[in-house]
């Protein structure tokens, strides 16, 4: 009929007559696995409230997003390295917003770097699991009428989490990574770096405090996206003293 064939019957003819399928996606891993697909451009001293960083400054040659990645110590020297991987979050990061964990999971990664001596903080631009500042707003407003953070996301059309770890796995294999003590309570991000010559020898949870306004949506990363968090509960409320 002249119409674009969609993958189920692609996959019907390869079945039948033994082809192998490729689809974009495979091709798109295949380049993250073989090619160098971003670039170190800059490369700056970053004394902070935690002690002394160095960024280091990527650019995508796919789309031209941008990456930074701040390191502490000898990251370098074949020994298991702590790392957190970040999506920026505008609201959370900068703004301390109290809807997310966000901004507390970066503050805590870097206190937890400087303690150690040595470690990565690697920064991507990945605005509200994937779909942008504007949308995340979109999605709070469903919020407040009652969806939570996936369903929000999905009648937005867009899946649960579009986040790619690929491109920023590129980058720790080229500062010299090869094991991780990796910063997370998001299965799908050990999954997501995972295949990059990087060894995952730890995964190390970052814990948290609820408040009134984060408390479901930390129990819907928990039940529905198999974060490792206990069940959240908030403190009894202050009492007066007497």
């Amino acid at each position: 009929q002249g119409e674009m064939a969609r993958v189920p019957e692609l996959a019907l003819l390869a079945e039948r007559f033994d082809l192998k399928l490729v689809t974009i996606a495979d091709l798109i891993r295949y380049r993250r696995r073989t090619e160098q697909l971003a670039h170190k451009v800059a490369v700056a001293q970053l004394p902070t409230k935690y002690g002394q960083f160095v960024a280091h400054a990527y650019r995508s040659d796919v789309d031209k997003s941008e990456y930074v990645a701040f390191t502490m110590g000898d990251v370098e020297n074949g020994e298991p390295v702590l790392v957190r991987i970040h999506s920026s979050c505008v609201t959370g990061d900068l703004l301390d917003s109290l809807r997310c964990d966000c901004g507390d999971q970066l503050h805590q990664s870097l206190q937890m770097i400087a303690d150690d001596g040595r470690g990565v903080l690697l920064y991507i631009e990945q605005e509200g699991r994937g779909i942008g500042l504007v949308n995340k707003m979109r999605a709070y407003e469903l919020q407040d009428q009652g969806a939570d953070t996936l369903d929000a996301n999905e009648q937005l059309g867009f899946k649960a989490d579009l986040r790619d770890y690929g491109i920023g796995a590129q980058i720790l294999t080229d500062l010299g990574l090869k094991k991780l003590r990796l910063m997370t309570n998001n299965p799908a991000k050990k999954a997501g770096i995972e295949g990059f010559d990087l060894e995952i020898v730890e995964t190390v949870a970052l814990q948290t405090d609820p408040n009134p306004h984060n408390i479901r949506y930390l129990e819907t990363k928990r039940e529905r996206m198999g974060h490792t968090l206990p069940h959240a509960t908030l403190p009894p409320p202050d009492t007066e003293r007497k």
